[in-house]
């Protein structure tokens, strides 16, 4: 059973089985998706892929492969485009950019400069976010198992919200900031029973998870409850977030009224007013051609009419909106560039054949295709080429037989060992989930922009690999 991008999907949307379809000509396949690829994606004269006005050849020559290239100029467009969409549909919604997708210092203070806040779900991430000079108040602490100490350094910092997910967390936060004499405000997670569309493992809002508190079962109003017993607390609102790669608004629909009627309980029964409302992220990008995710213009007006409208049916003045994007900001803007190492064509049998590409990165820099059966759209990044397509399927140099970057693509017949390859949308979640397996070094991330590029993470080098190994 093939997959959706974010991993496979329920019902009626479960993508179809087989390969992609093969393209019409070569041309077709080295042709870039505007929808798919990074804003200042191009291809030169010479047919070379180029982004922020640099040839991709030209920085791998520098800094070696793979490596990711984010480009700049479409990270800030999509970053501006949230926080204007949003304050445009409600002047007072807040856009909290999920660093779990993608954080460096780099990215944090692009954020601040274009005022958007940051979502961060760990100490380090808090950390990131602090050594970037970040001010505390512009920071939202989740997390279902944030430690005493990332609580106490959170309230220390003076981040503005958190996000309780546990008694036992309602507690900590309560004491942390009894002990700096500060009322911190606190929203609780809510599961309100709404099950995107999406892969099991990142679909966050039905009952059987660990995530928040559950309205079906009543834990919100013992959390509720738990909260307001503390006077070093204040229930400052509610959050939801119901999965991840969304491309429909139905679940944010049902989700929002069933948090607003929960809003109106609080109002009757606890006195308590909700001043805003978060309803988390999960909004989806296109990996490849069959992807049609939502426009951020059309999704704050419906999402703002959603809400206007439930809280009107229940009586209650709009609270303040928030929204947690992450991969629909930093995912597109990046690409990972690989070196073909070899290239060997398989007989299936019957007349098939498929043709293994392999890569020198794999599963340590972009685990997703493995942990979710993701899809990515590739090409030839280093030339063009006139040679027929060739069924292919692009795969690591780690020992496991699910080490595989992109399943099934069309490639030029004429790939060779040393050509180049791009892999799209791989900001979200490859460099942050990367990892060292088989003593790798973790890639480089290079921004480009207007011809000049910096590095914003670099390459790890043998050194690196060595560095907490004592016996080294």
């Amino acid at each position: 059973m093939r997959a959706h991008p974010a991993g496979p999907r329920h019902g009626e949307i479960l993508a179809p089985p087989g390969a992609p379809s093969r393209p019409s000509s070569t041309t077709e396949a080295l042709a870039l998706d505007p929808t798919i690829w990074p804003l200042t994606a191009a291809r030169s004269a010479s047919g070379a892929l180029t982004v922020g006005g640099l040839p991709v050849a030209d920085i791998v020559a520098q800094y070696g492969t793979p490596v990711f290239v984010l480009d700049e100029a479409d990270f800030v467009s999509r970053a501006r485009g949230f926080r204007q969409a949003f304050q445009a549909a409600e002047p007072r919604a807040d856009v909290y950019y999920a660093g779990k997708a993608f954080l460096t210092t780099t990215i944090a203070r692009w954020l601040t400069a274009e005022q958007l806040a940051i979502d961060v779900c760990t100490g380090g991430e808090l950390a990131c976010a602090l050594r970037a000079g970040v001010p505390g108040d512009n920071l939202l602490f989740h997390g279902n198992n944030k430690s005493v100490g990332e609580i106490e350094r959170g309230v220390a910092a003076g981040v503005g919200i958190f996000v309780v997910d546990s008694f036992e967390e309602i507690d900590r936060v309560a004491t942390a900031a009894a002990a700096t004499g500060r009322v911190q405000r606190v929203l609780i997670r809510l599961t309100t029973g709404v099950e995107a569309h999406t892969h099991e493992f990142i679909a966050t809002a039905h009952e059987d998870q660990k995530f928040g508190f559950s309205l079906a079962s009543g834990m919100a109003d013992a959390a509720v409850e738990r909260v307001l017993s503390h006077p070093s607390l204040a229930l400052h609102g509610l959050h939801s977030h119901i999965g991840s790669q969304i491309f429909d608004l139905a679940g944010f629909e049902v989700a929002a009224h069933r948090v607003a009627e929960y809003a109106a309980h609080l109002q009757k029964d606890f006195g308590v007013a909700v001043e805003l409302l978060d309803l988390g992220g999960g909004m989806g990008i296109a990996y490849t051609t069959g992807d049609d995710p939502i426009g951020v213009d059309e999704m704050a007006e419906q999402l703002r009419a959603i809400v206007s409208r439930v809280c009107a049916e229940e009586g209650l003045p709009v609270p303040r909106l928030a929204i947690e994007p992450g991969r629909a900001i930093v995912g597109p803007s990046a690409i990972t560039v690989y070196e073909v190492g070899t290239v060997k064509d398989v007989d299936l049998g019957g007349g098939h054949w498929r043709r293994y590409v392999s890569v020198d990165g794999g599963m340590s820099d972009n685990i997703r295709t493995a942990l979710y059966d993701a899809d990515y759209t590739v090409t030839l990044a280093n030339r063009s080429s006139d040679s027929d397509t060739v069924l292919s399927r692009i795969v690591g140099k780690h020992c496991e037989s699910g080490d595989i970057v992109v399943r099934d693509c069309w490639l030029p017949a004429d790939l060779q060992p040393g050509d180049l390859l791009a892999v799209a949308a791989t900001g979200a979640y490859c460099r942050a989930m990367a990892s060292q397996y088989n003593y790798v070094p973790r890639p480089g991330v290079i921004a480009v922009k207007d011809g000049s590029h910096s590095v914003i993470l670099r390459r790890e080098t043998e050194d690196d690999l060595f560095a907490t190994d004592p016996g080294a």
